[in-house]
Protein backbone atom coordinates (compact mmCIF):
# COMPACT_ATOMS: atom_id res chain seq x y z
CA UNK A 1 0.00 0.00 0.00
CA UNK A 2 1.08 3.84 -0.69
CA UNK A 3 1.31 5.96 2.11
CA UNK A 4 -0.31 9.25 1.43
CA UNK A 5 0.94 12.25 2.82
CA UNK A 6 -0.72 15.19 0.98
CA UNK A 7 -0.22 19.17 1.57
CA UNK A 8 -3.36 20.29 2.44
CA UNK A 9 -4.25 21.54 -1.79
CA UNK A 10 -4.58 17.83 -1.79
CA UNK A 11 -8.89 16.96 -1.72
CA UNK A 12 -10.03 14.65 0.88
CA UNK A 13 -11.15 12.90 -1.98
CA UNK A 14 -8.37 11.97 -3.72
CA UNK A 15 -6.58 10.78 -0.56
CA UNK A 16 -9.45 7.99 -0.49
CA UNK A 17 -9.27 6.95 -3.82
CA UNK A 18 -5.65 6.77 -2.94
CA UNK A 19 -5.43 5.15 -0.25
CA UNK A 20 -7.76 2.54 -1.92
CA UNK A 21 -6.17 1.78 -4.69
CA UNK A 22 -5.96 5.09 -6.95
CA UNK A 23 -8.59 6.06 -9.63
CA UNK A 24 -10.92 3.74 -10.16
CA UNK A 25 -12.03 5.00 -13.51
CA UNK A 26 -8.44 3.74 -15.07
CA UNK A 27 -8.54 0.48 -14.43
CA UNK A 28 -11.09 -2.56 -14.87
CA UNK A 29 -13.13 -4.00 -12.01
CA UNK A 30 -10.82 -7.57 -12.12
CA UNK A 31 -7.38 -5.09 -11.81
CA UNK A 32 -9.23 -2.90 -8.72
CA UNK A 33 -10.42 -5.90 -7.16
CA UNK A 34 -6.51 -7.40 -7.41
CA UNK A 35 -5.25 -4.55 -6.69
CA UNK A 36 -7.34 -2.88 -3.95
CA UNK A 37 -5.58 -3.10 0.18
CA UNK A 38 -7.75 -3.09 3.34
CA UNK A 39 -9.29 0.08 3.35
CA UNK A 40 -8.59 1.17 7.06
CA UNK A 41 -4.87 0.05 7.34
CA UNK A 42 -2.95 2.62 9.21
CA UNK A 43 -0.34 1.01 10.38
CA UNK A 44 2.09 2.02 7.84
CA UNK A 45 1.31 5.10 7.42
CA UNK A 46 3.60 7.95 8.59
CA UNK A 47 2.51 9.71 12.03
CA UNK A 48 0.82 13.12 12.07
CA UNK A 49 -0.76 16.24 13.73
CA UNK A 50 -4.16 16.15 15.32
CA UNK A 51 -4.36 19.82 13.73
CA UNK A 52 -3.49 18.53 10.08
CA UNK A 53 -5.78 15.71 10.18
CA UNK A 54 -9.20 17.96 11.21
CA UNK A 55 -8.51 20.16 8.35
CA UNK A 56 -8.39 17.11 6.04
CA UNK A 57 -11.22 15.01 8.01
CA UNK A 58 -13.52 18.72 7.45
CA UNK A 59 -12.69 17.90 3.72
CA UNK A 60 -14.01 14.56 3.65
CA UNK A 61 -17.27 15.05 5.52
CA UNK A 62 -17.64 17.58 2.24
CA UNK A 63 -17.66 14.73 0.19
CA UNK A 64 -19.91 11.93 1.26
CA UNK A 65 -18.83 9.47 -0.95
CA UNK A 66 -15.89 9.33 0.91
CA UNK A 67 -14.36 6.69 3.50
CA UNK A 68 -14.60 8.43 6.80
CA UNK A 69 -11.22 9.04 7.99
CA UNK A 70 -9.73 8.29 11.70
CA UNK A 71 -6.68 9.36 13.49
CA UNK A 72 -5.21 6.60 15.75
CA UNK A 73 -1.82 6.40 17.35
CA UNK A 74 -0.68 9.33 15.57
CA UNK A 75 -1.83 7.49 12.25
CA UNK A 76 -4.43 8.31 9.41
CA UNK A 77 -6.98 5.49 8.22
CA UNK A 78 -10.17 5.41 6.77
CA UNK A 79 -13.24 3.55 7.75
CA UNK A 80 -15.29 1.85 5.42
CA UNK A 81 -18.66 2.58 4.94
CA UNK A 82 -20.96 -0.26 6.40
CA UNK A 83 -22.95 -2.91 5.17
CA UNK A 84 -26.53 -3.90 5.89
CA UNK A 85 -26.11 -7.03 8.37
CA UNK A 86 -23.52 -3.94 10.14
CA UNK A 87 -26.27 -1.73 9.84
CA UNK A 88 -29.17 -4.02 11.25
CA UNK A 89 -26.35 -4.49 14.13
CA UNK A 90 -26.33 -1.06 15.13
CA UNK A 91 -29.95 -0.52 15.09
CA UNK A 92 -30.51 -3.88 17.01
CA UNK A 93 -28.77 -1.82 19.99
CA UNK A 94 -30.03 1.36 19.65
CA UNK A 95 -34.09 0.00 20.02
CA UNK A 96 -32.34 -2.11 22.57
CA UNK A 97 -31.17 0.73 24.70
CA UNK A 98 -33.78 2.96 23.86
CA UNK A 99 -36.38 0.55 25.53
CA UNK A 100 -34.77 -0.82 29.06
CA UNK A 101 -32.21 2.66 29.58
CA UNK A 102 -34.31 4.98 28.03
CA UNK A 103 -32.58 7.48 30.30
CA UNK A 104 -29.26 6.90 27.60
CA UNK A 105 -29.08 7.38 24.17
CA UNK A 106 -26.74 5.45 21.84
CA UNK A 107 -25.00 8.30 19.36
CA UNK A 108 -24.15 6.35 15.88
CA UNK A 109 -20.79 7.21 14.71
CA UNK A 110 -20.35 9.95 17.13
CA UNK A 111 -16.83 11.47 17.18
CA UNK A 112 -14.95 11.14 19.97
CA UNK A 113 -11.13 12.41 20.98
CA UNK A 114 -9.60 9.40 22.16
CA UNK A 115 -5.97 8.24 23.62
CA UNK A 116 -4.36 9.75 26.71
CA UNK A 117 -3.61 13.05 25.67
CA UNK A 118 -6.77 13.36 23.57
CA UNK A 119 -4.70 13.26 20.18
CA UNK A 120 -6.63 10.41 18.61
CA UNK A 121 -9.69 10.44 16.89
CA UNK A 122 -11.81 7.43 16.61
CA UNK A 123 -15.88 7.12 15.39
CA UNK A 124 -17.16 4.02 16.79
CA UNK A 125 -20.00 2.60 15.29
CA UNK A 126 -22.15 3.35 18.38
CA UNK A 127 -21.70 5.57 21.60
CA UNK A 128 -23.86 4.74 24.97
CA UNK A 129 -23.93 7.91 27.03
CA UNK A 130 -26.42 10.25 28.87
CA UNK A 131 -29.25 11.95 26.46
CA UNK A 132 -27.63 15.24 25.49
CA UNK A 133 -23.70 14.49 26.18
CA UNK A 134 -22.80 16.17 22.89
CA UNK A 135 -25.11 18.64 22.95
CA UNK A 136 -22.88 22.15 22.03
CA UNK A 137 -19.82 20.17 20.56
CA UNK A 138 -18.16 19.74 17.31
CA UNK A 139 -17.62 16.72 15.83
CA UNK A 140 -15.10 15.46 17.87
CA UNK A 141 -16.67 15.44 21.31
CA UNK A 142 -15.15 15.05 24.76
CA UNK A 143 -14.88 11.50 25.83
CA UNK A 144 -15.76 12.13 29.40
CA UNK A 145 -20.13 11.41 29.41
CA UNK A 146 -19.22 8.10 27.75
CA UNK A 147 -20.59 5.14 29.57
CA UNK A 148 -19.36 2.30 26.26
CA UNK A 149 -18.19 1.82 22.80
CA UNK A 150 -19.51 -0.30 20.43
CA UNK A 151 -17.64 -1.64 16.96
CA UNK A 152 -19.05 -4.19 14.66
CA UNK A 153 -16.19 -6.01 12.84
CA UNK A 154 -16.01 -5.13 8.86
CA UNK A 155 -15.02 -7.74 6.20
CA UNK A 156 -11.92 -6.12 5.78
CA UNK A 157 -8.06 -7.87 5.90
CA UNK A 158 -7.30 -4.74 8.77
CA UNK A 159 -9.85 -5.73 11.20
CA UNK A 160 -7.78 -7.82 13.40
CA UNK A 161 -5.24 -5.26 14.46
CA UNK A 162 -8.15 -1.85 14.21
CA UNK A 163 -10.98 -3.49 16.49
CA UNK A 164 -9.41 -6.46 18.20
CA UNK A 165 -5.58 -4.34 18.89
CA UNK A 166 -5.71 -0.58 18.25
CA UNK A 167 -9.28 0.41 19.48
CA UNK A 168 -9.03 -1.47 22.96
CA UNK A 169 -5.97 0.40 23.61
CA UNK A 170 -6.86 3.74 22.18
CA UNK A 171 -10.58 3.46 24.41
CA UNK A 172 -9.14 1.94 27.62
CA UNK A 173 -6.45 5.03 27.70
CA UNK A 174 -9.39 7.12 27.26
CA UNK A 175 -11.01 5.69 30.26
CA UNK A 176 -14.27 4.39 28.18
CA UNK A 177 -15.48 1.58 30.90
CA UNK A 178 -16.78 -0.29 28.39
CA UNK A 179 -15.59 -1.22 24.95
CA UNK A 180 -17.94 -3.88 23.58
CA UNK A 181 -16.43 -5.72 19.98
CA UNK A 182 -19.53 -7.80 18.30
CA UNK A 183 -17.01 -9.92 16.21
CA UNK A 184 -18.63 -10.91 12.94
CA UNK A 185 -15.94 -13.33 11.68
CA UNK A 186 -16.13 -15.46 15.04
CA UNK A 187 -19.46 -14.54 15.75
CA UNK A 188 -18.89 -13.38 18.86
CA UNK A 189 -19.71 -10.50 21.25
CA UNK A 190 -16.65 -9.45 23.47
CA UNK A 191 -16.85 -7.21 26.57
CA UNK A 192 -13.96 -5.29 27.63
CA UNK A 193 -13.98 -3.62 30.60
CA UNK A 194 -11.94 -2.17 34.04
CA UNK A 195 -9.55 -0.05 32.06
CA UNK A 196 -6.07 0.29 33.92
CA UNK A 197 -2.56 1.36 32.55
CA UNK A 198 -4.01 1.59 28.79
CA UNK A 199 -5.76 -1.90 29.05
CA UNK A 200 -8.81 -3.24 29.38
CA UNK A 201 -8.08 -5.88 32.33
CA UNK A 202 -11.08 -7.93 32.26
CA UNK A 203 -12.22 -9.46 28.48
CA UNK A 204 -14.98 -12.07 28.35
CA UNK A 205 -16.19 -13.59 25.05
CA UNK A 206 -19.70 -15.23 24.25
CA UNK A 207 -20.47 -16.96 21.16
CA UNK A 208 -23.53 -15.46 19.52
CA UNK A 209 -27.18 -16.91 20.77
CA UNK A 210 -25.48 -16.80 24.46
CA UNK A 211 -26.88 -13.93 26.80
CA UNK A 212 -23.37 -12.00 27.45
CA UNK A 213 -23.58 -9.41 30.76
CA UNK A 214 -22.38 -5.63 30.08
CA UNK A 215 -21.51 -5.04 33.48
CA UNK A 216 -21.89 -1.41 35.85
CA UNK A 217 -22.08 1.19 34.66
CA UNK A 218 -24.11 -0.27 32.30
CA UNK A 219 -25.03 -3.00 33.71
CA UNK A 220 -27.61 -5.20 31.78
CA UNK A 221 -27.29 -8.33 30.17
CA UNK A 222 -28.16 -8.79 26.57
CA UNK A 223 -29.82 -12.13 24.53
CA UNK A 224 -27.64 -11.96 21.38
CA UNK A 225 -29.54 -14.66 19.10
CA UNK A 226 -30.60 -11.62 17.21
CA UNK A 227 -27.17 -11.97 15.53
CA UNK A 228 -27.60 -15.71 14.44
CA UNK A 229 -29.20 -13.76 11.73
CA UNK A 230 -26.49 -11.26 10.71
CA UNK A 231 -23.52 -12.95 10.17
CA UNK A 232 -22.31 -14.36 6.67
Amino acid sequence: MRTVQPDDSTSARSMARSAVGGNHGEMTRHEHQKRRPPVHTVTDRARISVEYFERMAQRARENPDDLWPELIDGKWGFKAMPDGDHGEIVMWLVKLFARIRSELSLYVEQGLKVEQYRTGRARPDATLAPEGSFVGQGEWSDPAPVLMVVEVTSFDGDTDKRDREEKPRAYAETGIPLYLLIDRDRCETIVHSEPEDGRYTAVIARSFGKRVHLPAPVDITLDTDRLLNLVR
